[in-house]
């Protein structure tokens, strides 16, 4: 039934939101690093990169994400689809965990954290300050925020680090069931999450050519 509701929410006019990224160029301190990238996620698909530390799947994330402009090439996916989750789990230390996740609904214009509590085994930590969490449970709670965002792309940047083995399985369910409800995920990890319908880019092939920089190669700080 769940899945049902969540893949009504991804839907608009009949047809199932996308991402479609093409011939995208990205750069990190002014310097280049990924050209020519390329590849769409439908509805319940996952795509996961990978390459070398540094080759630039940090970048092409924020850039995805909107965080940083892309140098060419083109991102196309509807207006308010994306949710990004990265090395910042994204929280009010002073607030409670319930709070916290009450905090980001509110700004989604969701309703209800009561899920995110249950999927993440946070309900016993409801009313705990995030401040006083462990780095896990801090990271479980940042990742639950994506469940309370309502938005069917999710992009994720080493969502499993800090996380236990019980934990990464735990993520790996609730990130199946957005798949299975119509939501989309792009995920940088070298963990293996088992999810349907992944598929695997590998960015070693896209590195942009540094000749104009004068350098053959790049400081691993700018990934």
């Amino acid at each position: 039934m769940q899945d049902e509701v969540l893949l009504r929410h991804f839907v608009t006019k009949g047809r199932i939101l996308g991402l479609s990224v093409t011939n995208l160029a990205c750069a990190r301190g002014g310097i280049p690093l990924l050209e020519g990238v390329g590849f769409s996620l439908e509805a319940g698909q996952a795509l996961v990169l990978r390459g070398p530390n540094g080759c630039g799947k940090t970048t092409l994330l924020r850039t995805i994400a909107g965080l940083q402009p892309a140098q060419a090439g083109d991102i196309t996916c509807p207006a308010d689809s994306i949710a990004y989750a990265a090395h910042a789990d994204g929280l009010k230390t002073t607030l409670s965990v319930a709070e916290n996740l009450s905090f980001w609904a509110a700004i989604y214009g969701t309703k209800g954290i009561e899920d995110a509590l249950d999927k993440m085994n946070l309900r016993p930590l409801a009313g705990r300050a995030a401040q006083n969490l462990s780095a896990g449970q801090k990271r479980r709670l940042g990742l639950a925020r994506l469940m309370v965002t309502g938005r069917p792309i999710w992009v994720l940047d080493e969502p499993t680090v800090s996380l236990d083995t019980v934990s990464v399985a735990l993520f790996a369910d609730v990130v199946r069931a957005h798949l299975a409800g119509g939501g989309m995920a792009l995920i940088a990890t070298h963990i293996d999450l088992g999810l349907p319908e992944v598929g695997v880019l590998d960015l070693t092939p896209f590195k942009a050519s540094l000749d104009s920089t004068g350098s053959g190669h790049f400081d691993e700080a700018f990934l």
